[in-house]
């Protein structure tokens, strides 16, 4: 059995706002304010971190949410590329809950960063059954010593098909850097590709909306315009090929990211952001 779509290939990038505006501040300096960037960043590292955290706990699943000595969804060599060693996972099958365990101390992760605390995941059935819902919290949970709080809530829609709800989530970052805040729903549907063994083929459309305060202390919104559409095709693994979302801070006007000014869906980095009537191309990172 394949190990289902990484979340984190589509998840991760649902608001990539602050590869984008990074990307476009440096191209052309009167695009964006600070406050802007500063808000794609604070949501880029949570939207990246809720996915490795789904990726993480998908992973870990029990087959069989029932079962105490059930296999896990992830065979060994997957679980190895996403657990390190020094995580211990452990699974409660009368309370349906699975616990990951990072230890007190920095824990080196595959995917590079560290990570400390405790992953905790409750399920209410199956992990890709239509209907089951998981309730993934965090107890003195930290990555690169910044601390990441919240509640998240993915409930299966079947064949593939999820909603991620991310509830009074934040981030405390190290060295008194102040913190970020936000909540959002998304759904995620899969249009292309689902029960075949390989990923290349999938496709994925995706919708909804962020609220959220920066570090800053500035308040902002992230509204998906347009479903971003995701294809698993070579070429096209690291942007969108489509979509549009908007950005607006309480300190400036919104900002519309297009992920395909140029109408074809190519397989390709070039976007644009529209601010003040003016559009301006800029190139993915």
């Amino acid at each position: 059995m394949r190990f289902t779509t990484s979340l984190r290939a589509v998840a991760g990038v649902a608001l990539a706002g602050g590869l984008l505006l990074t990307a476009s501040c440096k191209k052309n300096n009167e695009v964006t304010s600070a406050d802007d960037v500063v808000s794609a960043q604070d949501t880029g590292l949570g939207q990246e971190e809720d996915a490795a955290t789904a990726d993480m706990v998908e992973a870990a699943a029990p087959q069989d949410a029932m079962a105490a000595t059930s296999a896990t969804v992830a065979d060994t060599p997957e679980l190895a590329r996403l657990l390190p060693p020094c995580a211990t996972r452990t699974y409660d099958a009368a309370m349906r809950t699975l616990t990951l365990n990072f230890g007190p101390t920095n824990c080196l992760c595959p995917d590079g960063r560290y990570r400390r605390g405790i992953l905790r995941a409750v399920f209410s059935g199956p992990y890709r059954q239509a209907g089951a819902v998981v309730t993934i919290s965090r107890t003195s949970y930290f990555v690169n010593d910044n601390q990441h709080l919240g509640t998240r809530i993915i409930t299966s829609l079947g064949s593939g098909s999820f909603d991620l709800a991310v509830q009074d989530a934040s981030i405390i970052f190290a060295n008194g850097g102040g913190t970020t805040a936000w909540s959002s729903q998304r759904r995620y549907v899969r249009t292309a590709g689902f029960g075949t063994p390989s990923i290349l083929g999938d496709s994925y459309s995706i919708t909804g909306s962020l609220t959220g305060t920066n570090r800053r202390g500035i308040s902002y919104t992230a509204a998906i315009q347009q479903p971003l559409l995701k294809k698993f095709a070579l070429g096209c693994a690291r942007h969108f090929v489509a979509g549009t979302i908007e950005l607006t801070n309480t300190n400036a006007k919104a900002m519309l990211l297009n992920y395909d000014p140029t109408g074809t869906q190519a397989c390709d980095n070039i976007a644009s952001v529209t601010l003040n009537g003016r559009t301006y191309p800029i190139q993915l990172r």
